[in-house]
């Protein structure tokens, strides 16, 4: 095919995957399960019969796309929501991950009939949450700050210690890789990635809020310039570009610099365009003649690590971190964490690296997570806002953040909150006054079956109102948490002694 009949398929590739983001939304599905079908649509078995079968080359974008989602995920991740989160999201990124391989590899060793090796292999591989599943799905989930932020970090950190793992087990001529060895080198790849990381960062944001750049435009472009040199600069170390991909983009992300609401928008446009090009290449590299024989061992494997090896690691962490007083995770939250541990596009892509490397059995391995990430996407995502109304730790009252290009707000350092009074709230009836925000926070519009309108102080809220409220970044916790000590107790929730604290 010539490059003009390459340019009109790829085009209408991302016209149609756009269009079906609608789709996933209104189902609750991960869209990366559309993606991957119009993948085997196009590929040797679909349509347009394209034979792509180059596993080194999957590998290799793989890589580069998930590191632009991961650099996105960086820069609109909110480290106030994420920070009292963020040591139990580390310790589930490692001591969970390594837990959930050991776990997975014991029970499949039998069950399988496969190696030591290629079951501790399949379980480094499943190991890892994927960050655009995570970031898709529960970011419209009304989920607790903490318990989300423990999601959204977890899915940013943990990549970076199952790619090493893999990659030390997938040598074919290398021996077995001991526990001291594997150790060491996570240790010494983490903490130089980490290192990278912390200081392309800062520095970054330092010389981007300095310079005047003579273009709006140019803002995006440096930084996501930036998120790739801290990425190919951990590489050239032999160190965790993931890791320092993640860290430089959450920091520059979090920093006061020009036109960051337009690069955060630009971050989030790569990102897409990253899921669907990755996605569509990944279901174009199955062979969807193969896939059955796949099936039954990928189903297998997949219940293991649903039922056993994911909630396994969850709940040593939870001891973990109980026992070492950092963090207190409830049951009700363990179960939620343990179900929404999704799988995307990282799994696939780590059952890449064998592949490529020409260890025998791996094309099966593929398969079999091929299977598992379809399968268990359907059954997890779906149920993941009916799962939280059960456990009763949904939040459908919290405030929660809308993506605003308006440039007076940045000028502003404001914040616009969307909120969402849920039925039985305590909140319904009460007047606009009576709700005793901050001087420098206001309600400013509320929607209310379907029509808009501007309150004034005596206007009575109704359930199900959509409430938009401005209030300068300072002030952004103290009307978080008196809209949620009202949404409580109602009006006299002072009184109660109801602070809103989360």
């Amino acid at each position: 095919m010539g490059l003009n009949v390459w340019l009109l398929l790829s085009a209408i590739i991302v016209i149609t995957a756009i269009v079906s983001v609608r789709i996933a939304h209104r189902t609750g599905l991960p869209s990366l399960l559309i993606y991957l079908g119009l993948g085997l649509l196009v590929g040797e078995s679909g349509f347009a019969h394209i034979h792509f079968e180059n596993a080194a080359l999957a590998q290799q974008l793989g890589l580069v796309a998930l590191a632009v989602i991961l650099a996105e995920g960086g820069l609109t991740t909110n480290w106030q929501s994420v920070r009292h989160a963020a040591p139990a999201a580390l310790v589930m990124a490692t001591v969970g991950v390594a837990v959930s391989i050991v776990a997975f590899a014991v029970a499949v060793q039998g069950l399988l009939d496969l190696s030591w090796r290629m079951s501790l292999l399949l379980g480094a591989v499943l190991a890892s949450t994927d960050a655009a599943a995570v970031f898709s799905v529960l970011r419209r989930l009304p989920l607790p700050p903490r318990l989300a932020g423990v999601l959204e970090a977890e899915s940013g950190f943990n990549d970076a210690p199952t790619v090493i793992v893999v990659t030390m087990l997938s040598l074919p001529t290398a021996p077995m890789p001991s526990t001291w060895d594997i150790l060491v080198n996570s240790t010494y790849e983490l903490a130089v990635g980490a290192v990278v990381g912390l200081a392309i960062g800062p520095l970054a944001a330092y010389l981007l809020r300095r310079v005047a750049l003579p273009a709006s435009g140019l803002y995006p472009i440096a930084v996501m310039a930036v998120a790739f040199l801290a990425y190919t600069g951990a590489v050239q170390l032999h160190a965790s570009g993931f890791l320092a991909v993640y860290l430089a983009t959450l920091i520059i992300g979090n920093s006061r610099l020009p036109h960051r609401s337009a690069t955060r928008g630009f971050a989030e446009g790569a990102a897409w365009l990253a899921q669907i090009g990755l996605f569509v290449m990944l279901g174009m590299l199955a062979s969807p003649s193969e896939l059955p024989n796949a099936i039954v061992p990928g189903l297998l494997a997949g219940v293991v690590l649903v039922l056993l090896a994911r909630p396994l690691s969850v709940a040593v962490c939870a001891l973990l971190l109980r026992l070492t007083r950092i963090d207190r995770i409830s049951w009700r939250e363990q179960v939620f964490l343990s179900w929404a541990g999704l799988r995307g596009a990282v799994p696939i892509v780590l059952a890449t690296i064998p592949w490529a490397d020409g260890m025998m059995g791996a094309k099966g391995v593929f398969n079999e997570v091929f299977i598992i990430v379809i399968v268990f996407t359907l059954v997890q995502g779906p149920t993941l806002p009916f799962l939280a109304r059960l456990l009763g730790i949904s939040a459908e009252g919290e405030a929660r953040d809308l993506d605003v290009e308006a440039a007076p707000l940045e000028e502003l350092k404001a914040d616009l909150l969307q909120v969402r009074i849920p039925p039985g709230s305590l909140m319904n009836g009460v007047e606009i006054f009576e709700l005793r925000l901050p001087a420098n926070a206001a309600v400013t519009m509320i929607v209310r079956d379907g029509r808009s309108f501007v309150p004034s102080e005596t206007t009575k809220l109704q359930a199900e109102d959509q409430l938009l409220v401005v209030t300068t970044a300072a002030q952004r916790q103290v009307v978080e948490q008196r809209l949620r000590a009202v949404s409580r107790k109602g009006k006299l929730a002072g009184w109660y002694g109801e602070r809103g604290l989360t």
